[in-house]
């Protein structure tokens, strides 16, 4: 896998502790052409599946690849555009896999991509994998999970705190594959990045386990590679009840 200079990227997935196969997926893409990838910079996706041992995998796989080759082969519009569309066009190929083998029938994924053009970064997202940014010494979330407890913190019921230990914080009220359309999170508008930021990438598998101020202290303090090690292994020391995948990419100082 090529990548060019601009970012240190790494990435890792694992099954967890409690699971015999692994339904996440992630991946990156750049251009080979050098054109190309000054009008599309890079492109990373991060996916987990649901839907039992054949259409979690099946999900995840095909919302990656869908929204990949969408963006990949885009000629008009801009990232924001190709994100939304590659999104689309995934949950259509997902509702239609489903509904030609009934052994993929509920199948679905959550699914967060970002497209960085030099420091510009666009993102589309749905279900409940994460976004983060780290800068200096701080943290944000950049995504919203489309969650039932996410409802229940905007609305007052519970406070943020608690959701991230919440019995029900796994139901999702949005996801690729789920109801007759989806309308991704995707600002038009991209966020201007510093150098020496960082982007986190991750399934509900490390950020239920790994709250975000641990998650900042690891890439603050180690290269990519090192931080997703880290970050496993501290999902994994606490239970890994789930598949963990994380994708650490940090902008060129």
């Amino acid at each position: 896998m090529r990548v060019r200079p601009g970012i240190r990227l790494a990435s890792l997935s694992d099954v967890g502790c409690q699971r015999e196969n692994n339904e996440d997926r992630c991946s990156y893409w750049e251009p080979a052409s050098d054109d190309q990838f000054v009008r599309k910079g890079r492109l990373a996706i991060m996916a987990d599946g649901m839907g039992g041992y054949e259409g979690g995998q099946e999900a995840s796989r095909v919302a990656v690849e869908t929204v990949e080759g969408v963006y990949a082969n885009a000629s008009d519009g801009n990232p924001h555009a190709w994100l939304v569309a590659g999104f689309q066009a995934a949950h259509q190929r997902i509702l239609d896999e489903a509904s030609r083998n009934p052994a993929l029938a509920g199948m679905g994924t959550t699914c967060t991509a970002i497209a960085l053009l030099e420091k510009s970064l666009y993102f589309a997202h749905v279900g409940d994998s994460r976004l983060y940014l780290v800068r200096d010494s701080s943290i944000s979330r950049v995504t919203r999970d489309h969650s039932y407890v996410s409802r229940l913190v905007e609305n007052g019921v519970i406070a943020p705190e608690e959701a991230e230990s919440h019995p029900q914080r796994h139901i999702l009220t949005a996801a690729l594959g789920a109801g007759a359309i989806v309308t991704p999170d995707s600002p038009e508008e991209p966020t201007t990045l510093q150098q020496s930021d960082v982007l986190v990438l991750c399934t509900d598998g490390l950020w239920s386990q790994v709250n975000q101020d641990e998650v900042h202290d690891v890439v603050t303090g180690n290269d990519p590679d090192q931080a997703c090690r880290k970050l496993v292994d501290a999902a994994r020391k606490r239970g890994g009840p789930d598949n963990i995948t994380v994708q650490v990419i940090q902008v060129a100082a």
